[in-house]
């Protein structure tokens, strides 16, 4: 079940949308490639993160799984967002450099599928960095945040999905350990909170993970020998015992 454009964009917009965003920002930037980058594309909804990429980036892009709906990004310049089926990307074999999944694979109805097409699309040495809601987190559980939709993941179903899909987990990071409030109140300790809840290791809302796409070495196909046989003499010739012709005359 995709959520809406429309609420993920409000839930962006509201104060524990913008929280959010900026812890999730502080773990992902840990995972993210530092200098000049290469072709960048975010699936799902993931221009609330694009941003940390794209000065960088030799081109952004942001997918949209038609499901869910596309708004403008970015707003100040011409936009950069499409919808697109998330099982068969725009984009020619081995073209992307980096690929941001934000909000899409724990709704998706085929996560395989999915993953299947990244790696089509990723150049060898390419990266793949997915967020999801982790299972044991808070986050999880209400439904007024978008990562409480789908299905979320631990991070052994996580590894197993990526191996499956031909994908080498590198690099692990974890957000968002401050309970989901929406009171004012209680939202001006959420900084706090955070900072209580890693240092304790309570499950987080979030898990972020960086995978390696698997090449494996192309085998040159031998060509077999093929055995001709000839006939061959052995010894010296023998003369025919058959009778001469008129012999029996």
């Amino acid at each position: 079940m995709y959520l809406d454009i429309v609420d993920l964009r409000e839930f962006y917009a509201s104060v524990l949308g913008q929280i959010a965003r900026r812890l999730v920002q502080q773990r992902l930037q840990k995972l993210l490639p530092t200098g000049r980058g290469g072709v960048v594309v975010g699936l799902g909804y993931a221009t609330p993160y694009l941003g940390l990429v794209r000065e960088t980036a030799e081109r952004a892009l942001a997918f949209m799984p038609a499901r869910q709906g596309v708004v403008r990004w970015p707003s100040d310049r011409p936009s950069l967002a499409t919808l697109v089926d998330e099982t068969r990307l725009p984009m020619g074999d081995a073209t992307v450099d980096l690929m941001l999944i934000v909000h899409c694979l724990e709704v998706s109805d085929s996560p395989a599928e999915l993953l299947q097409e990244a790696r089509r699309v990723l150049a060898n040495g390419g990266r793949l960095i997915v967020a999801v809601p982790y299972r044991r987190g808070l986050w999880a559980r209400f439904e007024h945040t978008p990562f409480g939709f789908g299905h979320p993941y631990s991070r052994s179903q996580l590894v197993r999905l990526l191996r499956e899909t031909q994908f080498t987990p590198v690099r692990w990071q974890e957000a968002l350990w401050l309970p989901p409030f929406r009171n004012r109140v209680a939202m001006r300790s959420l900084g706090a909170l955070e900072r209580i809840g890693a240092w304790c290791a309570m499950p987080p809302g979030v898990v972020m993970v960086e995978a390696t796409k698997q090449v494996r070495a192309t085998v040159p196909i031998k060509k077999e020998r093929v055995r001709v046989l000839r006939p061959s003499m052995v010894g010296k010739a023998a003369p025919s015992h058959r009778e001469p012709a008129g012999a029996m005359e």
